[in-house]
């Protein structure tokens, strides 16, 4: 079995020595580099290079500048997605958005982590398991997601949060670690924003 094999199966796979997923993340991290370089102007031509960086899109997509994914191809985001500058995506296991996703600045999505014994880690070896977002979630500035999580629909997870464990569809959730505070209620479709 090839280390990419592993690595697509959620075993414990050589990240560091590989070949083949070394020159994968090295290819892709310079389509990156060039997306970020862009002018920032130039909408038809960054929508065309993210386009052909991850794996799956829908038709509407925004990413600022700068963003950083490890593969690409591994990256699944539904029809009008946004995200706002800092974006990282550690994508070797896998992560799929679902529509309407909005992330606000400095956020990062984790689907590698290491061993926690120093001589597998020290050897280069990792995990990748995958993230899943659902449908119409708001994610504010600096969340992380963590490997392994699932995030059901209409979820708003709060800035700064750590986002270890599931969070199920229609709630409201925040914190390090990230736990749910309460539910989404129609009370909050009356909520006036204006001041």
């Amino acid at each position: 079995m090839t280390e990419k094999e592993k690595m697509e199966q959620q075993k414990l796979y050589n990240a560091n020595y590989d070949q083949e997923l070394a020159d994968e993340r090295f290819e892709c991290k310079a389509l990156c580099q060039k997306y970020n370089a862009l002018p920032i102007k130039d909408l038809e031509s960054r929508n065309k290079l993210i386009k052909s960086i991850l794996g799956k899109t829908g038709k509407r997509i925004h990413i600022e500048p700068d963003f950083w994914c490890d593969f690409g191809y591994r990256i699944k985001v539904g029809e009008n997605f946004y995200a706002n500058h800092g974006l990282v995506i550690l994508d070797a296991g896998g992560i799929i958005f679902g529509d309407n996703v909005f992330i606000a600045p400095s956020c990062g999505f984790h689907t590698s982590g290491h061993p926690i014994d120093f001589e597998r880690r020290n050897e280069g070896l990792e995990y990748g398991y995958p993230i899943v977002v659902g449908n119409n979630v708001w994610f504010g500035a600096g969340v992380q997601v963590m490997p392994g999580v699932i995030i059901g629909d209409n979820v708003v997870i709060g800035g700064g949060s750590v986002v270890v464990k599931d969070i199920p569809s229609n709630s409201v959730a925040i914190g390090n670690p990230c736990k749910v505070i309460r539910e989404i209620t129609d009370a909050d479709k009356q909520k006036s924003w204006d001041r």
